[in-house]
Order: structure tokens, then C-alpha cells, then sequence
């Protein structure tokens, strides 16, 4: 693979990412580039680690992953946006409460890991290329950490604007991608 073919593929597995993380942004009360660097370097971490697990198992048995983690991905992100939707529809009504300014390591994991196991199917792909599986992953994480830092920092502007619906919303969003993955991987669903 060429340097821009591996470009174009490290931005378009970041993709998941960057929507999953303007959700983020938009959902915490006013977040600081710390946070959304914090954020773009957890999901860059993992999305940059899935094509290695991948590409390991794709040697081994690359025919029973590409036909479940699609469904892992859309139950991982549905599980997470419901989780989101309720809370933003329960709301908080303690109007002295402190405003959320951070997510949770852990949820941003889930969330790194359910928007990343593209990229693990990308690795089992790979295995069967002549490519330089450290250099691919390598850019893969680069490209998410950049877009996810992005994302939080867009979800900052959106947030304001949207009051208490942003975590509906960032919750819409991350279950809108697990569809968007089923119907990539079975097609229509009518």
C-alpha cells in the first residue's frame, strides 16, 4: 500500500470516531483542549491497536471475526447510545449540581472500542496484503487521535447551543453508527 492509500484509510477509520466524539464534546459543559486531547488520544490509542489484533487474528481465522463484529459494534454502540439517550432525558434537575467537565476513562474506552472494530476487520484484510502492519496502525491512530480531538472540540461549540439535548443527541449519534455498520455489513434492513 502506498503513503496515500494508508492516508486515506487511517482518516476514513477515524470517521466513527470523529462523530462519536463531537457526541462527547457536545455532551460535557464546556470542555477543555486537555479533555478532547485526552479523548482523541484514548481513541487513537485503541483504534490504533484493533488492526494489529486484527491483522493477528486475521493469520489465524479471519472468517469467524468479518462475520460477527459487526454485530458486536452495533451492540457495543447501541448499548452505550441508549445509555446516553436516558440520561439526557432523565436530565438533572438539581440546578446547583456541578456540570459533568470530564468523561470517564472506561466509557471512553467502550466507546474507543466499539467505534474501532472496523479498523480490527481492516487488520484481518491486511493480513493478506503485503503491507507493513506497524505503519498502517500506526497512521490509523494518528489520523483518530487528530479527528477525535477535532470532534470533542466542535461538540464544545454544539454543546452550548443544544442545552441538555447534547447527550440525546451524542447518544442518537452512536446508535445511528451502529446501524450505519449493520447496513454496511447486511445491507438494507427493508
Amino acid at each position: 500500500m502506498n503513503l496515500s492509500a494508508t492516508v486515506i484509510l487511517a482518516f476514513g477509520m477515524s470517521m466513527d470516531a470523529f462523530a462519536a466524539s463531537i457526541g462527547k464534546g457536545a455532551a460535557l459543559h464546556k470542555p477543555r483542549f486537555r479533555e478532547a486531547f485526552r479523548t482523541g488520544l484514548i481513541f487513537g490509542v485503541v483504534e490504533a491497536i484493533t488492526p494489529l489484533i486484527g491483522w493477528g487474528i486475521g493469520l489465524l481465522a479471519s472468517k469467524f471475526i468479518m462475520e460477527w463484529d459487526h454485530w458486536v459494534a452495533f451492540a457495543l454502540l447501541f448499548v452505550l447510545g441508549s445509555r446516553m439517550v436516558y440520561e439526557g432525558w432523565k436530565g438533572n434537575h438539581d440546578e446547583n449540581a456541578e456540570p459533568v467537565r470530564r468523561h470517564g476513562f472506561w466509557l471512553l474506552v467502550t466507546t474507543a472500542i466499539a467505534t474501532s472494530l472496523d479498523a480490527m476487520a481492516i487488520g484481518v484484510g491486511l493480513a493478506f496484503l503485503q503491507v507493513n502492519i506497524l505503519h498502517t496502525a500506526m497512521a490509523i491512530g494518528l489520523a483518530t487521535m487528530i479527528m477525535a480531538t477535532l470532534g470533542m472540540m466542535i461538540g464544545r461549540f454544539i454543546g452550548p447551543l443544544l442545552g441538555k439535548r447534547a447527550e440525546i443527541l451524542g447518544g442518537v449519534v452512536l446508535i445511528g453508527i451502529g446501524f450505519s455498520i449493520l447496513h454496511e455489513h447486511i445491507g438494507p434492513f427493508f
